[in-house]
């Protein structure tokens, strides 16, 4: 009998302590989502429901002019026929055209992320470089100030810059590399709208690069005026195009050795060879009867693809290789091979029209007003903020990480600098390199809208309008949130599709 009271009173004991925690476990939950509320709220509200009524609306015509509690026209399903609209819409194409050419600067900002991390991972302190870098300072600001003297017309501002740019150079001969990774990093503090504004002020008539710019425009023009058209016309464009079909050349045999000693695939081969015909078809396009060397690229590249594929053919492969091996870094170094081509074709175009430009006078281009300097002006902005972005902070985690070891039986081997830094430096770069390119073609498709919203408005005529700005404009200033939505969504594929490539390609085929 007591046995039983015992087994009772137990039991009872056991679902009291069961039941006191269920009901702690309750409290401690009720708390947790308490304190969880307000980012739960905000998802849902911010995040969740916008995206799925965007989702909604992709499929519907809703155009506020027309949807409104002022009229009675009736809301429709219209299945697929907003995105099937975009490819007949020619400001879709025209402004995917100018995200995609914007994003062309993405390898130049790289290359200036990368060179400026290999600057600030040396010691700037000690020894003979303090006094180097005390003479480089004093000889600049002593130069100025004669220049003031003599009537040279430098102004005020350019006395200020000159001291700080002496005080810059002083303190991080005093303070190490830490004090250059501070001021290069500093702009990533600034709000992107102000920088914006700042950029718009320097392009400006009144702005600090057009007073830089005029006197040597016109000095330059007036030397063009003097001398020969021809001389410009032909030999001076043809010499930049025989030097980027020099560089073509040298890109293509490399690609087709690196696929002979099995260190690239097909894929990767083929892949960062067709980036090199870019440039060359755009040469041809450009190419005028006269000037009919700018179709030597093209033809360089045919003959230079031809040849290697002979000697691959009769030689063979010397070590088998994967399809897409080695087409990480292999893309890299194409992409930014391909916009060092475009530069030279530009500066090529430019020698050839410099006499007929300079038969009005040179001046500095209107940077934000005109249709073909809008978007460069955008990009030189651009190539400014990433060279001490985030991205200059992970290639210097990157270099600090490279075992020393590897330069040590460099140097043994009599390795060049640059030999040092093609096989050694960049190889073991490749995985950021490749992470820092897959994340900034991921921004650049979805970036332009604060730019072009603070700089230009999306002009001139459209010029610098990107798809999250067209995105803004269809829906926020003619209304068209249908239209809208099926933009906002055709960008997320494209997105998504730069996502799977980053997750197939990204730590299969990247050098470790």
């Amino acid at each position: 009998m007591n046995s039983n009271v015992r087994q009772s009173e137990g039991l009872v004991v056991d679902e009291a302590r069961r039941t006191a925690a269920r009901k702690r476990n309750l409290r401690q939950i009720f708390t947790g989502v308490a304190f969880l509320a307000p980012n739960i709220l905000g998802f849902l509200a911010f995040t969740l429901f916008p995206l799925v009524f965007s989702m909604i609306l992709a499929f519907t015509n809703w155009d506020i002019r027309f949807h409104n509690m002022f009229k009675d026209i009736p809301l429709k399903f219209v299945g697929f026929d907003n995105f099937a609209q975009l490819f007949h819409e020619p400001d879709f194409l025209k402004y995917l055209g100018n995200t995609l050419f914007l994003m062309m600067g993405i390898p130049l900002g790289m290359a200036g992320s990368l060179g400026a991390a290999l600057l600030l991972v040396k010691d700037t302190r000690g020894g003979k470089k303090v006094w180097a870098a005390v003479g480089a300072g004093a000889v600049f600001t002593v130069a100025v100030l004669m220049l003031c003297i003599s009537g040279g017309g430098a102004s005020a501002m350019t006395l200020i810059l000159t001291g700080l740019f002496s005080l810059f150079l002083l303190g991080g001969v005093a303070g190490g590399v830490s004090v250059y990774r501070t001021l290069f990093y500093i702009p990533n503090f600034t709000a992107g709208v102000a920088v914006y504004i700042l950029w718009k002020k320097m392009y400006s008539d009144l702005g600090p690069l057009k007073n830089a710019l005029d006197p040597p425009l016109d000095s330059i023009g007036k030397f063009v005026i003097r001398h020969d058209p021809d001389m410009f016309e032909i030999w001076g464009a043809g010499t930049l195009v025989l030097l980027l079909s020099v560089i073509v050349f040298l890109f293509v045999r490399r690609m087709f050795r690196l696929w002979r000693d099995g260190d690239a695939g097909y894929g990767a081969t083929g892949l960062s060879t067709t980036l090199m015909l870019i440039p060359c078809v755009v040469a041809c396009r450009f190419g005028k009867t006269r000037e009919c060397f700018f179709y030597i690229p093209l033809a360089v590249a045919a003959v230079s693809i031809i040849w290697q594929v002979v000697k691959c053919v009769r030689y063979g492969q010397d070590f088998k290789a994967q399809t897409w091996k080695g087409a990480g870094d292999n893309f890299m170094a194409g992409a930014a091979t391909m916009v060092l081509l475009f530069v030279l074709l530009g500066l090529a175009l430019a020698c050839g029209n410099l006499p007929v430009l300079s038969a009005d006078g040179l001046e500095s281009p209107q940077w934000l007003t005109s249709y073909k300097w809008a978007k460069p002006a955008i990009m030189i902005m651009s190539f400014w903020m990433a060279v001490g972005s985030n991205n200059m902070i992970l290639y210097i985690a990157g270099l600090s990480n490279i075992p020393p070891e590897l330069y040590e039986a460099a140097d043994i081997d009599g390795a060049s600098s640059f030999q040092r830094f093609w096989n050694i430096t960049w190889p073991q770069l490749a995985p950021i390199t490749f992470f820092i390119f897959i994340m900034a073609v991921i921004g650049g498709l979805q970036g332009g809208f604060e730019m072009a919203r603070s700089m230009t408005k999306g002009g001139p005529a459209g010029a610098t309008t990107t798809l999250s700005y067209f995105i803004y404009t269809q829906g926020f200033e003619t209304g068209r949130f249908g239209s809208a939505s099926g933009v906002a969504w055709a960008l997320f594929a494209m997105v998504l599709v730069v996502t799977l490539l980053n997750w197939k390609f990204g730590s299969k085929y990247v050098n470790d």
